[in-house]
């Protein structure tokens, strides 16, 4: 493979870097790096490969002679930069909801659907953090037994929200542990000791932004337009990895055992699932894992051909940095 020249916008981000550690880690062909930020950014080092890299301001001639533009640093900074990057020649994969639902626009998770990648018109999206981790085992099972409805209810880490939210659950816990008052900036509410069902902007119909992404993404990810797909997006109190429980019904029959063993068989994910000797997926062991956990499977009692179970993983990793990498691979 050649080498590309590749531009990481957002490179002082918690994705971001993730980006820079997986191009290192995969040993992705790299000709050049370019990270680029806001102006607030310029000027400051990231680490490639044992190198300190400066971080240029991002402008709408940045990307001269890129290859490939990886795009970590919001919607509206990709409405803005991505079409002038296009137009100089990159393609383009954008972490950001930007263009998740343009029909020109491919919407990718390379296990699942990377033969999408190939139509590409200059931009291909990297799909919602939760909904990645959760098409990991939803996936091969509409594959082998035909997805008719889901309900999912997520557990996302402050660490979706960003390097602030972070540092806001930190010092909550710091200070409700020294009986000091807690302070609140990035959520409407304490998050230490607490969760909040609420993720991204409330609609006219009662379900957030993040609870609508994962119908929509999932219908157009798995070519399933039909697909029912209820969710309630909860914020917890971890700092790292998604989790999800999920209760889907089939068209087909399935039993567990045939469920275990399609699930054994996808790539990225591993069946963890021994109940009796405490063993299924949890965030703290997903955290800095590529590969996402699927466990607590059982029949649905409440759902005919259905399934319930338990998925966890890196939303920095599969739900981001890794899946983009790995778009950059198919490319």
């Amino acid at each position: 493979m050649k080498a590309k020249h590749i531009a990481i916008v957002g490179a002082t981000g918690a994705v971001g870097r993730e980006m820079l550690d997986v191009l290192r880690r995969r040993r992705f062909p790299v000709a050049s790096i370019r990270p680029l930020g806001s102006g607030r950014s310029a000027g400051m080092k990231v680490r490639f490969d044992g190198a300190e890299i400066e971080v240029q301001e991002l402008r709408e001639d940045s990307f001269a002679g890129i290859d490939i533009a990886l795009f970590s640093a919001g919607g509206g900074v990709s409405r803005q930069f991505v079409p002038p990057a296009v137009r100089a020649g990159a393609v383009v994969i954008d972490n950001s909801s930007a263009f998740r639902q343009d029909t020109g626009v491919p919407l990718v998770i390379p296990e699942i659907n990377g033969a999408d990648a190939a139509r590409h018109r200059g931009i291909i999206a990297n799909p919602n953090c939760t909904i990645a981790v959760a098409l990991m085992a939803l996936a091969p099972l509409h594959r082998a037994f035909g997805l008719k409805r889901v309900f999912a209810a997520s557990y996302q880490a402050v660490s979706g929200t960003g390097a602030k939210a972070i540092e806001e659950l930190r010092q909550q816990i710091e200070a409700s542990v020294a009986g000091l008052p807690i302070e609140k900036s990035v959520y409407p509410h304490q998050i230490a000791f607490n969760v909040l069902p609420h993720i991204d902007s409330f609609r006219e119909n009662g379900y957030t932004g993040e609870e609508v992404k994962m119908q929509d993404e999932a219908r157009k990810i798995l070519h399933h337009p039909a697909l029912r797909l209820s969710a309630t997006c909860v914020r917890v109190p971890v700092y790292r990895a998604h989790s999800v429980a999920l209760n889907a019904e089939f068209e087909r029959p399935v039993s567990v055992d045939a469920a275990r063993a399609v699930l054994a068989g996808a790539p990225g994910l591993r069946v963890v699932d021994d109940p009796a000797k405490n063993e299924y997926p949890m965030p703290l062991h997903c955290a800095g894992r590529d590969d996402c956990e699927v466990g607590r499977i059982r029949m649905d009692c409440a759902l005919e051909n259905g399934l319930a179970m338990w998925i966890a993983g890196d939303q920095l990793l599969k739900g981001a940095a890794l899946n983009a990498v790995q778009i950059a691979e198919l490319l």
